[in-house]
């Protein structure tokens, strides 16, 4: 496998893993104010991507989802007693869910995402400019 292949390889891994980044967060957002269907439920819990640095069948270094892990960090609560999941001092448990948080990791991942992209791109546009010298000579 050529360097510029293997650099290939290396940005597609990052693409995969910025887009696992995103629909967590995403997944995140879309559950931030699910609570329990009763008093002794728990609400929804956020999720976090677990990424590892690995070496790649073309030696580039690169990176792995190895899955996502539950943010142990305590529940929101908030004062509403008429809610059904309202336990019996009158509190809801919501998510542990900071929408500010989630936003700005997918807008992070997202500029990930296209970086590596666009590493794609000058990659092929190497690969093209070769061809083309390779042509006129």
């Amino acid at each position: 496998m050529t360097d510029i292949q293997a650099a290939i390889a290396a940005a597609a891994s990052g693409m995969r893993a910025q887009t696992t980044r995103m629909r967590i967060a995403a997944e995140n957002v879309a559950n931030a104010n699910s609570t329990a269907d009763g008093p002794n439920g728990e609400p929804f819990r956020r999720r976090i991507p677990l990424l590892e640095s690995t070496t790649l069948t073309s030696g580039a270094q690169g990176v792995a989802v190895k899955g996502a892990t539950f943010d142990m960090s305590a529940f929101r609560s908030e004062y509403n007693p008429s809610h059904p999941a309202a336990g019996p001092d009158g509190y809801v448990r919501l998510p542990n869910v900071d929408t500010l948080v989630e936003m700005m990791d997918m807008r992070d991942a997202s500029r990930a995402y296209e970086a590596n992209l666009n590493m794609i791109d000058a990659a092929r546009g190497m690969t093209n400019r070769a061809l083309d010298l390779l042509r006129k000579a």
